[in-house]
């Protein structure tokens, strides 16, 4: 039984994109390149060459997908601002046209009883700021905080709930320790300062939204795994204790005051480029915490990596998504009981979670999905356990609206409520999106259709 009853009538019900991933329009109305412009052009990094240079052309149809939102009975979307589309050179002019087209959008999700969720940083750098040295240097955490106030200054008088950054694990350790993510380098030094610079723009950033707009909702989006050792060995076990840290608690911690945990400091081995007040900063009290959930880690002890961590082993005869993703619900009650329990928050939002299927149109025009509709309802019964055992969720956003560029696989994995044609730019709503409008319909309205 997938239980529902849990969840409050007042639960933020939501869909989720990221701006490089549906907009398009890559060159047009004063847009610059992004590290994800030049790294989805560099041979061999994306699956099949693919690009985001017209990806769900969102840019130009910006009226027909805030009407999906609607069909799909969300009540808010998460969204995230170009950066090289607002502030092109990084720092410097502001590009109005580029400010236009998120006020345009931020009216007609308004116009629609839509609730705008606006993040900052969805790891679209401008090119510009990568060229000066990007998140390894202190100066681009300065540039997000500027750029950000002028976000806040043009929305702020319609948005109230922002996120500053999404994801600062990929942007630094996959960006710039594994490669396979923008800017793509594989350097230990370079990651960890990204990190901590990541943090510091972010806390800079919070200090900027609230001097602008004194009645924001301020929140940051990391994307968490629970971390479960192979065995009981004690080179497993510590192990899981180190995948724990790099994963979880690097970017936990210093947020929640902690500073940053010494057993990671110690592994990595790289001094942070901290100032007298950075830490401080960091630790700027947020209003919410956002939880991107998409699997657990069991791991076992690896010691080829640029540092001894850990590797992620399969689980036998686990359900897997089309990203070969373990199917786990469990994990998401883990963690927002952990977030409640270990670091006590007060308000968290899960700020994206969904699942890749190889959808494809039926001969009747539609799209049927069971295996993400039942992805779906596990995971929000689970989001319903959590709060029974005392977890403040106040929202969930499915990822994603739309099929769209999944970054370095390109266009094959498709993640959407709503199905795209590539070629046509035709959109479908997947027998998903109309399961997730019953159910916000059952737990907003009728308590008594909410169990399945």
């Amino acid at each position: 039984m997938n239980d529902l009853s849990a969840l409050p009538r007042d639960f933020t019900w939501g869909v989720a994109t990221a701006a490089y991933q549906i907009e398009g329009a890559v060159a047009e109305d004063g847009r610059a390149p992004s590290i994800w412009d030049t790294f989805s052009h560099t041979p061999g990094a994306v699956d099949n060459g693919d690009t985001g240079d017209v990806a769900c052309d969102h840019y130009h149809r910006v009226p027909e997908d805030i009407g999906l939102i609607k069909e799909l009975g969300a009540g808010a979307y998460r969204f995230s601002v170009a950066w090289p589309r607002v502030v092109p050179g990084g720092d410097g002019p502001v590009n109005k046209a580029g400010l236009d087209f998120y006020d345009r959008l931020v009216d007609g999700l308004l116009e629609a009883g839509i609730t705008p969720f606006t993040t900052l940083y969805h790891w679209d750098l401008p090119q510009a700021l990568q060229d000066r040295g990007g998140w390894t240097v202190r100066e681009t955490a300065e540039h997000f905080a500027a750029y950000s106030g002028v976000v806040v200054d043009r929305l702020g008088d319609r948005v109230k709930d922002w996120a500053t950054l999404n994801e600062p694990l990929c942007s630094a350790w996959i960006g710039h320790l594994e490669g396979r993510m923008a800017p793509g380098l594989t350097d230990l030094t370079a990651a960890v300062r990204a990190s901590f610079h990541l943090h510091l723009g972010h806390g800079l950033a919070v200090r900027e939204i609230r001097d602008r707009c004194p009645d924001a909702r301020v929140g940051i989006v990391n994307n968490l795994s629970p971390v479960q050792a192979a065995s009981e060995s004690p080179a497993d076990l510590a192990a899981a204790v180190r995948a724990d840290g790099h994963i979880n608690r690097w970017w936990l911690d210093p947020i929640h005051g902690r500073g940053y945990p010494q057993d990671m400091l110690d592994l990595y081995g790289v001094e942070l480029p901290v100032r007298a007040g950075d830490m401080e900063t960091i630790a700027a009290p947020l209003d919410w915490l956002g939880l991107n959930y998409y699997f657990r880690q069991i791991v076992t002890a690896d010691d080829d990596g640029p540092v001894p961590l850990a590797r992620q082993i399969p689980v036998p005869g686990a359900r897997h998504t089309a990203m070969d993703w373990e199917v786990h619900s469990e994990g998401l009650e883990q963690l927002l009981l952990r977030l409640t329990e270990e670091y006590g928050a007060r308000r968290i939002h899960v700020t994206e979670n969904g699942s890749a299927y190889r959808d494809t149109v039926g001969p009747d025009g539609s799209v049927h999905d069971p295996e993400r509709t039942r992805y779906l309802e596990e995971h929000l019964a689970a989001c319903a356990r959590a709060v029974a055992g005392g977890a403040p969720l106040a929202g969930y956003f499915a990822w994603s609206l739309l099929d769209n560029f999944e970054w370095a696989y390109g266009y094959d994995k498709r993640f959407g409520l709503v199905h795209v044609d590539y070629e046509t730019q035709r959109r479908t709503v997947k027998s998903s999106g109309r399961r997730y409008a019953e159910l916000i319909r059952a737990v907003s309205g009728d308590r008594s259709r909410a169990a399945d």
